[in-house]
């Protein structure tokens, strides 16, 4: 018995399927190309390589103008999902353990590539800056996170706002590893993981879709994945823009965390007044 507890356990039929949709081709955004494209339409190329060599906020980008960019990146997913929702169904068009369902892995992977957006978007570092091939635990824990604002957990509100607020707080370039794999964050990743393993289980994972987003009404491929992506992404497109990091008063040239202090800072004052704000440049 304890062996099949072990194969059931909820947090690790998440991790499965969280690292398998991550190995899909097309789910890794790569953040620079991704910006220079999502902010060409609103922004001079000055603007966007300092967005690029920094963040979009410490470039001085108004919310306004990341709120657009972020709304063409949701439909443009959105349409992209839920197009291709039905194709997975389809025999061996995804070869993926039986373990992890194909639609499942599938609907995964577009969450993870509006995640990746939203959170470079709103001012959050590469997630996917290391290995190639795999997923580090700090990247794996705060897409945790994401995917539990998604789908509307209280809990991962407040830890993705606390580690939003300790990388504000030491202008860091990089997520804070130790909060995110062994110290006060960890407990929330590990519950939040838990929970999204339990609705993943067996016939449960549509019906909670659907709860979460009370609008559902057949579980149909891609009606289910229209009907709840969009409104999915917008909740975590709302979050991230509130966040302390969307408003620094500083940028850093670089900055690491280590055993929760960070070092190798050197600190420039941005100025915040609205004449040094950037304006959308014309279209």
């Amino acid at each position: 018995m304890a062996k099949g507890e072990v194969t059931e356990n909820p947090e690790s039929r998440f991790s499965a399927v969280l690292a398998s949709a991550a190995s899909l081709p097309g789910v890794r955004i790569q953040r620079e190309a991704y910006l220079r494209k999502a902010l060409a339409r609103y922004c001079s190329e000055d603007d966007i390589r300092r967005a690029i060599e920094e963040t979009p906020a410490a470039a001085g980008i108004p919310l306004e103008v990341l709120d657009r960019a972020a709304d063409d990146s949701i439909g443009y997913e959105t349409a992209k999902a839920s197009a291709l929702s039905a194709a997975a169904g389809i025999p061996g068009f995804i070869a993926l353990p039986a373990t992890v369902p194909a639609d499942m892995a599938q609907y995964f992977g577009h969450m993870l590539r509006i995640a990746q957006k939203l959170a470079y978007l709103y001012s959050w570092p590469d997630l996917f800056s290391g290995d190639s091939d795999g997923i580090d635990d700090a990247t794996k824990g705060v897409l945790t996170l994401f995917f539990g604002v998604m789908f509307g957990t209280q809990s991962a509100n407040a830890a993705v706002g606390q580690i939003a607020g300790m990388m504000s707080k030491e202008v860091a370039k990089k997520l804070p590893q130790k909060a995110l794999t062994q110290g006060v964050v960890y407990p929330i990743v590990k519950k939040v993981a838990g929970y999204l393993g339990v609705q993943m289980t067996k016939q449960t994972f549509a019906k909670t879709v659907s709860k979460a987003i009370p609008v559902v009404g057949a579980v149909v491929s891609g009606g289910l994945t229209f009907a709840t992506y969009r409104p999915m992404a917008k909740r975590l497109k709302k979050h991230l823009a509130g966040l302390e990091l969307t408003k620094p008063t500083h940028r850093a040239a670089d900055a690491e965390f280590v055993d929760g202090e960070v070092v190798g800072v050197e600190f420039v004052h941005v100025h915040d007044s609205p004449s040094d704000r950037t304006e959308p440049a014309s279209t």
